[in-house]
This record gives C-alpha cells, structure tokens and sequence, in this order.
C-alpha cells in the first residue's frame, strides 16, 4: 500500500542520490541504504538506463520506500517515470511544467532552486519540497535568509556539497532535509561501501536531531 510522501520523508528525510548506478547492481545498494535507514532514492535520468533501475527498485520496495528519479528535466521525463512505478521527481531547476505533470500524476516534485524567485515560482506550480541547489555554493546562511519567507507547509532541504560534519549547521539555518550524492555513492561504489556510508549519515542525521 502507498504511503503519504510525507511519511518517507518525516521518517527519515535524507534522499539517497545514485548517480551513475546500473541497474544490474541497483537492488544489493537500495537495500543497503533501506537497511541503514533510508527512505527515499533517486536514480538521476544521466545514469545507464535509470528506468531499469528505478523499475527495479520500485518494484522491490513496493511501498516501504519513495522512488524516482532525478535530473528530471522535461515534462515528457515525468511520464517515463511514472511508467516503471516511479513517485519522485527531483530537479536540478525550475521548471513548471514538470511540476505541475508529476502533481497532476500524483507524484512528489521535488524542485531545485536558487533564489526567492525561483522557489516562488516553484511553489507556485505546486511544489512543496525545494531542494536548495548546489547548496555548497550558496551557504546556509543563504537557506536562512529565504526560510524567512517561505510558506510553513514547504520544506527546504539542501543538496549538493553538504556531508554528515556539516548537517547540523545547515538544520540551524531551516533545512528540513538532505539530498546525499557523492558523499554516499559513486560509480563502482559495492553495497557494502554504501552501507557504511548511509550508517554514518543517519547517525549524523540523529545527531544533529538531539542538537536542533
């Protein structure tokens, strides 16, 4: 049975990003990053065959774990995605009609973004998870300053750049969440690799929980 996005996210919001995976070792990796506590992956469109994987992994995980794909960049992408049972849709920008498709799917558009403009104009099509990316580039105090006039119901997470020694200061600034790529995955990355990694940032996740 699906849950609500929200309860992947509240559960354990960190999105495991696989770039560069293949889909002949997606399922031993997606469950290393379940076991360790993930609850949401993205195989980014740039990957060798990312519909494989992501149908392979959706499959799997039924629904005990969000899904999708990221790097979505055109509406027809979204569509792709929901036909290998994909729900996640994260972009690198703003683009509208790529929101508006995957709510009309029903389907979670998680949207990248930069400055106030863009997250409103992201809102405004319907999103309500905004990944501030990359956000090594622009610094917490960046994501600070938009939180203040920002929706309460939309979530600001940071992406790109942010690794377990820096999640408590970006949790300070409002970031509800993280997108985690190479500090978790790299291409010839084995389960065994990932599962140490993923152990490490839920750990760094809990405790940056007891500190916020």
């Amino acid at each position: 049975m699906t849950k609500p996005f929200d309860t992947y996210l509240t559960a354990m919001p960190l999105v495991a990003i696989l770039r560069g995976v293949k889909p002949d070792e997606v399922l031993p990796i997606g469950q290393a990053l379940f076991d360790a506590g993930f609850r949401a992956i993205e195989v980014p469109l740039n990957s060798p065959d990312p519909l494989d994987s992501i149908g392979r992994l959706a499959a799997h995980f039924g629904g005990e774990c969000l899904i999708g794909a990221g790097t979505v960049l055109k509406a027809g992408d979204v569509d792709r995605v929901a036909s290998v049972g994909g729900r996640l849709v994260v972009t690198p920008n703003v683009e509208e009609t790529v929101i508006t498709r995957a709510v009309e799917l029903d389907m979670l558009p998680f949207t990248g973004f930069a400055t106030a403009t863009e997250a409103f104009k992201a809102i405004g099509a319907g999103a309500r998870h905004l990944k501030l990316f990359p956000a090594g580039t622009y610094g917490a105090h960046h994501l600070k300053a938009l939180s203040a006039v920002i929706p309460p119901d939309v979530k600001l997470y940071a992406v790109g750049g942010v690794g377990p020694a820096e999640m408590s200061t970006w949790r300070a600034a409002g970031a509800a969440g993280f997108g985690i790529g190479g500090e978790l995955y790299k291409p010839g990355f084995n389960a065994a690799q990932v599962a140490e990694r993923a152990t490490a940032l839920v750990e760094a996740w809990n405790a940056s929980s007891k500190k916020a």
